[in-house]
């Protein structure tokens, strides 16, 4: 089940004042890796967890799988005890270390940070007038918007322009996850193309 981020900030506050032990579990698999403009997205909300997952974006979009622990749930696991389709070969783990020596670069996070800020921000100008987007949401280069109806009309007209994004939430947000390596004028035409799709959002 998926919580908000602010559900789990207190969730693990109430654990900690009433000293009681459960897991927390992070999946980091679409939100970490640099996509928030953080390396993982729980570091934007001060909350640190006790299992985390990654896969694909860790090495470029090869299979690979992988969870993080802390010493504490690593003393409790023996080998045997978990496994994966995906963990881990030569290859794929050269690949990996490849893609974080890049990624965790203070620099390269900065830039995704202000490509965000400033696509997020263009975004809001352009579509923010019209009466079916409700909110354009986001940090760094994972964002949404939220529509007053289904999303998937956009998504498509969008996809005809040769802009793929994807629906999310209840099916009335419009997720936007590009590449991070995209450029600022990548970034405007997407929401060029954006602005000429959404009057298809009128006849549904």
């Amino acid at each position: 089940m998926c919580i908000s981020c602010h559900m789990f900030m207190c969730f693990s506050d109430v654990r900690a004042s009433y000293k009681f032990y459960l897991n927390d579990i992070l999946c980091q698999v679409q939100c970490g890796l640099g996509r928030t403009g953080y390396l993982w997205a729980y570091e934007a909300y001060g909350v640190t967890p006790d299992i985390m997952t990654l896969a694909k974006p860790l090495a470029g979009g090869l299979p690979i799988g992988a969870v993080l622990v802390t010493d504490r749930v690593a003393a409790a696991i023996k080998s045997g005890d978990h496994g994966s389709t995906f963990a881990g070969g030569p290859l794929v783990c050269k690949a990996a270390l490849t893609v974080l020596e890049k990624i965790r670069n203070p620099e390269f996070l900065a830039t995704v940070s202000k490509k965000g800020q400033s696509f997020k921000k263009l975004l809001s100008e352009k579509l923010g007038k019209n009466p079916h987007v409700k909110e354009v949401r986001g940090l760094g280069l994972i964002i949404g918007i939220e529509l007053d109806i289904p999303a998937s009309p956009l998504v498509d007209a969008c996809r005809d322009s040769g802009l793929l994004i994807l629906t999310a939430g209840k099916g009335n947000v419009a997720r936007l996850v590009p590449p991070l390596v995209i450029s600022e004028q990548e970034l405007e035409h997407a929401a060029e193309i954006l602005l000429k799709c959404l009057p298809v959002l009128d006849s549904n």
